[in-house]
């Protein structure tokens, strides 16, 4: 077999390949973001805002599961690049091979399980009063397509990982586009209401899942030819993805309890309007983050190749070029939401009540965005180079070990003001954590003598 060409990972400018790798990440968050963000736009105006709630309240179960995907693809993208940049192909085909096996078996038992209990699921993660039956049916049909979503998810990891971003963005737009125009003719042409976006979201996950198969099977782009000998899942490769990717996954678990914890907290302090109110900011929080989560994407591959190669001092450029990238990004996107938060509120709704509410509640919330990219990159530092107990650490000490706390005791006293000022307390505690422990982890390994 052909050595896989990923050598520019180790040999480039760092600022150009971190700009190479990162705009083509950011690019495909951004239209997927859209995708979201226009779903999100056209239930609510084609449908109603209890309708926005509806979905808000059975994304982080559906992502859960989808996100053992993205877990098990992180995971075994880490040691992909790694093993590449060790010139160890066959680890990285016998990686690649179990990655499908246990995204397919996990993946599939957990929507058998999310069916069995759908009456259960949907009131615990907020789907109470009118929000109920909409949340019903959109979950249903949603549920279906998550294996093949979970699929993308893992696909496009190492669509990275080979040093491809262009074809990993372009599986990121495709379903995006998809689901759009699926939107449009579901719910506006045929009016088929929720089940209708349920449906354009599920069709659009099969497209995609096209694409990827094309990629690794047909197209000869990739180099990562597995047989089925590479399906037979081996226990050690297994525990190495495990121990990394549950750092993705443990993050989208507590993703989903923030939902969860935040649905209920708001139904309570504001009815549906309050679950509508933290939807639209949901929204925002993923869109207008896209070039900060891209810079991170792109960072990945680079710093978990050179540091498989022993090549200390990229590595080291590497974290300062992506921070500094970042938190330039953060700044822009702050001043964005600031100066037009009421705007952003009036493209997703008509209600006077919603419209009312969201703009505070969303500058407390993107307040610390200048810098949490140095969270975001610190963490994502130690899942590169194969270090899980730190990465999980990091990765869960921003949502889960400040957020959660503070989401739970500061609404007693300041009410639903105490909810959205949780957020950049929160950032704030986790980014000061996560400086201390990256800047230690680099004076003390990555000033060693390289190769």
């Amino acid at each position: 077999m052909a050595k896989i060409s990923s050598e520019a990972l180790g040999n480039e400018s760092i600022g150009k390949l971190l700009i190479k790798q990162a705009a083509p990440a950011s690019i495909g968050i951004l239209v997927m973001s859209l995708n979201i963000l226009v779903d999100t736009i056209f239930v609510g105006n084609w449908i109603g805002s209890t309708a926005i709630a509806a979905i808000n309240v059975v994304l982080p179960i559906s992502f859960f599961i989808a996100a053992l995907g993205m877990s098990i693809g992180i995971g075994g993208s880490s040691i992909i690049s790694r093993a590449l940049g060790a010139n160890n192909d066959k680890k990285a085909l016998k990686t690649f091979g179990n990655q499908i096996t246990l995204t397919l078996l996990l993946c599939l038992s957990l929507v058998v399980l999310g069916l069995v209990f759908i009456n259960e699921l949907i009131p615990a993660f907020g789907g109470k009063g009118d929000i109920f039956e909409p949340a019903k049916i959109y979950y249903r049909v949603v549920l279906y397509g998550v294996p093949i979503l979970a699929l993308n998810m893992m696909g496009n990891n190492v669509i990275r990982a080979e040093g491809k971003p262009t074809f990993a963005m372009v599986s990121m737009i495709i379903p995006s586009v998809g689901n759009i125009l699926g939107d449009y003719l579901l719910i506006n042409v045929m009016d088929l209401g929720m089940y209708g976006a349920a449906w354009a979201t599920t069709g659009s996950y099969f497209v995609c899942f096209l694409y990827v198969l094309w990629f690794f099977m047909f197209s000869g782009k990739s180099e990562l030819k597995i047989d089925f000998s590479h399906f037979r899942l081996h226990l050690p490769i297994i525990k190495e993805i495990g121990s990394l990717g549950f750092v993705t996954l443990a993050r989208q678990a507590v993703v989903s309890i923030i939902y969860l914890l935040m649905n209920n907290i708001l139904f309570d302090l504001a009815g549906e309007d309050g679950v509508a109110v933290y939807a639209i900011i949901g929204r925002m929080l993923m869109f207008a983050l896209f070039p900060v989560l891209g810079i991170t994407q792109g960072f990945l591959p680079i710093a978990g190749y050179n540091y498989g190669a022993e090549k200390y001092q990229r590595v080291r450029k590497t974290i300062n070029k992506a921070i500094m990238y970042a938190c330039l990004m953060g700044v822009v996107i702050f001043g964005l939401i600031m100066g037009f938060s009421r705007e952003i509120a009036m493209v997703f709704t008509q209600n006077e009540g919603i419209i009312e509410r969201t703009p505070s509640a969303m500058r407390w919330v993107f307040a610390a965005t200048p810098i949490v990219a140095l969270q975001l990159i610190g963490a994502a530092y130690f899942q590169a180079i194969g270090k899980a107990v730190p990465a999980l650490l990091l990765t869960l000490s921003r949502q889960g070990f400040f957020f959660i706390p503070l989401v739970l005791i500061l609404p007693k006293f300041y009410g639903e003001l105490g909810v959205w000022i949780s957020f950049p307390i929160a950032d704030l505690l986790s980014t000061i954590v996560t400086g201390y422990f990256l800047n230690r982890e680099i004076k003390k390994n990555l000033s060693l003598t390289e190769k």
